[in-house]
């Protein structure tokens, strides 16, 4: 079995926002689960500190923060199942791509 290793770019704000969703009252999560989920987005993830304001997405302003974490981490694209991130479909030559699409460039690239 292949393993890949991937970088994890993050943000405060990108946090911030996780864990504002964990936190909803309709997914009935344990504050157990939440904690350990906290705890591995800090583990795992990479923090960056975006420099750069941009305002690449006009319906949903709040998604320009992965924008920015991108940039920030020089990543070499984005995955993503937003429908305001994937409708780009690249942002400053960064290819934004879902989840499927990118387990078939990996399954292909072998």
């Amino acid at each position: 079995m292949k393993r890949v290793i991937l970088d994890t770019n993050i943000s405060e704000e990108i946090v911030s926002e996780y864990l504002d969703i964990l936190q909803r009252p309709n997914l009935h999560l344990k504050s157990r689960t939440i904690a350990v989920i906290t705890g591995r987005i800090y583990r795992k993830a990479k923090f960056v500190k975006p420099e750069e304001r941009v305002s690449g997405i006009q319906p949903d302003p709040k998604d320009d923060k992965f924008l920015e974490a991108a940039i920030a981490g020089q990543v070499d694209f984005i995955v993503s199942g937003d429908k305001h991130l994937l409708n780009l479909e690249n942002f400053r030559s960064i290819p934004i791509i879902t989840a499927r699409e990118f387990l078939n460039q990996f399954e292909s690239n072998g």
